[in-house]
């Protein structure tokens, strides 16, 4: 199934406003664009380094640019298109902070 980034608008800002991020994220959009995934395998084997976040939430975080960056997604399953939500965005740094606080699980500031 295809994949239907959600959106897409907020990695183009981010990158707007942290231009040392814009490798990284060209890299992991030009994945997104060629991707067919059923389910969330076929999304583990494009991003090796993705981690689902918690048990059932439907959540994973990306790696991005060598691990500098991360994504948090939501992903719903359609009958056409595999759906990426995105929830949040930032540097490794900041996302162990959220993590401290265990808001990685209900973030959603985009």
């Amino acid at each position: 199934m295809k994949v239907r980034l959600i959106k897409m608008q907020t990695i183009l800002d981010y990158i707007k406003a942290n231009s040392q991020s814009k490798g990284g994220f060209d890299v992991w959009m030009r994945k997104i664009k060629y991707a067919d995934w059923s389910n969330l395998n076929d999304l583990k084997n494009s991003f090796g380094s993705v981690d689902s976040i918690g048990s059932g939430i439907n959540r994973v975080i990306f790696d991005i640019g060598g691990n500098k960056y991360r994504m948090i997604c939501s992903y719903k399953i359609g009958k056409k298109n595999f759906h990426l939500y995105i929830n949040w965005i930032g540097t490794h740094a900041q996302y162990d902070k959220l993590c401290k606080l265990n808001m990685q699980y209900t973030i959603d500031k985009f």
